[in-house]
């Protein structure tokens, strides 16, 4: 529901205005859900090549939590 608060719109106005939310909505409805980019920062798929995995050991604590 949109609700003018102010002023007093022309119908013309009142239209554009309702044409702009109607396409930002349409725009919005037709982007696939999960389109974004991920920043390449938080993509945990680049960490599988190059983290080390913890060998047992005495010393294996060094290597479980930072990264190679």
């Amino acid at each position: 529901m949109i609700k003018v608060v102010r002023g007093n719109p022309t119908p013309e106005e009142l239209a554009a205005a309702l044409a702009v939310v109607q396409a930002r909505a349409a725009a919005r409805a037709a982007a696939a859900p999960g389109s974004e980019v991920r920043a390449q920062w938080a993509d945990p798929a680049r960490l599988t090549g190059t983290r080390r995995v913890p060998r047992p050991g005495p010393h294996a604590w060094r290597t479980s939590y930072w990264p190679a």
